[in-house]
């Protein structure tokens, strides 16, 4: 049978929850197992823990039927406590919990988001949740989970062949200038060392190449190689609601991190300006406040996914709203809410980020949203809107224009 949570009473909180999981099914942070081998729960354990976390629940059938355990309760809670400390990559800290059903016994094992050193693996593998399933990560998302662990950042990845000869020196120096560095104090330090010490280069063999981060945010053409081709933002305008109408306008916003920044934030200043009435005089003004498409934008450019190589930023302008999407899920751990929340942000790439801080353009780590919502609505505009589908990888924001 399933069970109806709500028909339960004189139950204990954690046994409620497992309760209305059962009668809810298999999840991304739920899964079933008929019986208790072991060898079976170690790609889920691997998937919820380097996830957002988990319940494995023993006993219970895929289609949700209790079916019971038949093992002696005491000598399978040793069995786990033993598989959880020595039968993955590092120990799982998880909680236990077992109850005598109707049916049968059942066992079940919470799994929290864990984040050591490296992602945690089971026979040599990493696994993630993916909708029902545990499965092993594409080579972009693997990436990201190895990114998100701190073990491999994506911006200190280096392209190779790309060196100091591919690099714009003078860009690099006013960057240098704009963090009070005093280019003509002794001792002079060798320009390939300097780029190297700064996360510019790499040395990758005998020679020096440039990093993803080196190349976005000093490269001569950053968009000129197979790795980084991608790593710009696109404008487009619509005519109508949806991408189903005309094109109006198109803009590849290429370049450096802050050309890219400043070529899309022109392009929206550019876009067909909004009429608001103040008494019998009318007032044009900007199809979205300056400030709040700047933090947009810049946020955008700063925390996408540098490890999803075959996706670009997106910047659509309909005929009742702009919606900015980002490739990449939100930055380690946070949510929708907590964004909107005002949550401490977490940057996926710390270079990146520093260079357009540095370039003034984007302002004090945190106050994004707040900005955000502040200017749209001292324009009279509703709030945005913050979208994550962690299964396609994106993060969107919309934000309306019709007052």
């Amino acid at each position: 049978m399933r069970y109806d949570p709500d028909a339960q009473s004189g139950v204990d909180m954690n046994l409620g929850a497992i309760l209305k999981a059962i009668h809810e099914g298999e999840s991304d942070s739920v899964e079933f197992k008929r019986d208790a081998d072991l060898k079976k729960i170690g790609k889920a354990i691997s998937a919820f823990a380097n996830s957002d976390g988990g319940i494995l629940i023993l006993g219970v059938s895929d289609d949700g039927k209790v079916v019971g355990i038949q093992d002696n309760s005491e000598s399978l809670t040793e069995r786990i406590t033993s598989f959880l400390q020595n039968g993955l990559s590092a120990p799982v800290q998880a909680r236990l919990g077992r109850e005598v059903l109707p049916e049968g016994r059942i066992h079940w094992i919470e799994v929290p988001r864990q984040r050591g050193f490296e992602p945690l693996r089971y026979a040599g593998n990493v696994y993630v949740r993916r909708a029902r399933s545990s499965v092993e990560p594409g080579p972009s998302e693997l990436a990201e989970l190895y990114n998100m662990f701190g073990y491999i950042v994506t911006e200190e990845r280096t392209v190779a062949g790309v060196g100091l000869d591919e690099l714009d020196l003078p860009s690099f120096q006013r960057y240098l200038k704009r963090l009070g560095l005093d280019l003509e104090a002794e001792p002079q330090i060798a320009i390939e060392n300097d780029l190297i010490s700064r996360g510019v280069l790499a040395e990758l063999g005998e020679s020096a190449c440039a990093t993803i981060y080196g190349l976005l945010a000093f490269g001569k053409s950053p968009q000129a190689y197979s790795q980084t081709q991608n790593f710009f933002v696109q404008c487009v305008s619509y005519a109508g609601k949806d991408r189903a109408a005309e094109v109006i306008e198109v803009l590849d916003a290429k370049g450096q991190l802050d050309e890219q920044v400043r070529k899309t934030l022109g392009w929206l200043t550019a876009q067909p300006r909004r009429e608001v009435y103040r008494g019998i005089e009318r007032i044009d003004i900007p199809l979205l406040p300056p400030k709040a498409a700047r933090e947009v934008v810049v946020n955008a450019v700063a925390h996408r996914d540098y490890a999803i190589i075959g996706s670009k930023i997106l910047v659509e302008r309909f005929s009742d709203r702009v919606e900015f999407t980002s490739p990449g899920r939100l930055t380690n751990g946070l949510t929708p809410d907590s964004v909107r929340r005002g949550g401490n942000p977490r940057a996926r790439n710390q270079s990146i980020t520093n260079f357009l801080l540095a370039s003034g353009l984007m302002e004090q780590r945190g106050r994004g949203w707040p900005i955000i919502e502040a200017a749209l609505r001292e324009q009279g505009l509703a709030a945005p809107i913050l979208e994550e589908d962690r299964e396609a990888r994106w993060v969107r924001v919309t934000m309306s224009t019709v007052v």
